[in-house]
């Protein structure tokens, strides 16, 4: 048997290899970059300089915020590189450290929603015992929680990717260094890899959404039983609809991804959806609170006020 050639860089290829098409996408994502920077640092801004926003369900809106600027930040600069110098190389170690962030925060952000949802639930539907429930100390152990499960999951896969050997071609068909186009350059056997993949990673991402689910049918039951004028459901409703949102937009591309059968022809599939939770939700998130939450924006004109 011929000895083979151990990989130890490898070589991100581009969205596309269309000159045009590059600067359009070099400048489309540097703006979606840009307003995910400027949108969620303002957000967790806001959070820490006003008093009346020191409660769990802004708590939580803060570390959401501090999520999508770092998530962002794992895969945009890199992908961005690309668009203007084409194929990107990237050693083997930072790709695994590229991989571990991604999955670590991206997991994170699932298990915070959950928490997020939880709130919601509680403060709607019992609201007497709100205080109680979400104290400081419970709202600190859910985002610790957060961060840890995810730090958890993502180390479970940078290890385990780390113990394969990877030979012949380097070419990456991702803007990033992701499992799944890893896993097709190895050259040792991968079956534990993909197990771990598709069982501990749905796990991870459906285990909070069937929290997510059942909370927000207990409010809507509870809004619809309990509370009798149109008006005091869509004020109470209100309150989560901006979460809701949130949850739609990442959980819909996430579920697709990472929960369907990978095939030969998928990988562009995955690179567009990839796209929509790494790069264009962080972007819409602060949009999406501020438009909706009117203490939020009444917090940000007093901070802006402050500072003119």
């Amino acid at each position: 048997m011929l000895n083979q050639t151990e990989v130890r860089e490898f070589l991100l290829l581009s969205l596309t290899n269309i000159q045009g098409l590059q600067h359009f996408f070099f400048s489309s994502f540097l703006l979606l970059y840009l307003a995910t920077l400027l949108g969620n640092g303002v957000i967790v801004t806001v959070v820490v300089s006003e008093p009346r926003l020191h409660t769990p369900m802004y708590f939580f809106l803060g570390n959401l915020s501090c999520l999508d600027i770092f998530y962002s930040t794992v895969t945009v600069p890199k992908m961005l590189t690309g668009f203007l110098f084409g194929h990107q190389p990237i050693s083997l170690g930072w790709c695994l450290a590229q991989l571990h962030f991604f999955h670590w925060l991206g997991s994170a952000e699932a298990v915070l929603l959950a928490g997020m949802a939880f709130d919601r639930c509680v403060a709607i539907c019992s609201p007497l015992r709100y205080a109680l429930v979400m104290s400081p100390r419970a709202s600190l152990l859910l985002a610790v929680a957060s961060w840890s499960t995810g730090f958890v999951h993502a180390m479970m896969h940078s290890v385990m990717t780390s113990q394969l050997s990877f030979c012949g071609h380097n070419r990456i068909h991702h803007f990033f260094c992701d499992i799944k186009p890893l896993l097709n350059l190895a050259c040792s056997r991968t079956s534990l890899n993909m197990t771990l993949l598709s069982v501990v990673t749905t796990l991870i991402v459906l285990g909070p959404f069937t929290l997510i689910v059942p909370s927000y049918l207990y409010i809507i039951s509870f809004l619809f039983y309990k509370v009798r004028s149109q008006e005091g459901r869509w004020k109470l409703f209100s309150t989560c609809g901006s979460h809701l949102t949130v949850v739609a937009l990442f959980y819909i591309s996430v579920l697709f991804n990472y929960t369907t059968r990978s095939s030969g022809n998928s990988s562009e599939r995955d690179m567009q959806v990839t796209l929509i939770y790494s790069a264009v939700t962080p972007a819409l998130n602060p949009l999406i609170y501020t438009l909706r939450n009117q203490e939020v924006k009444t917090a940000l004109k007093k901070t802006l006020g402050r500072k003119l």
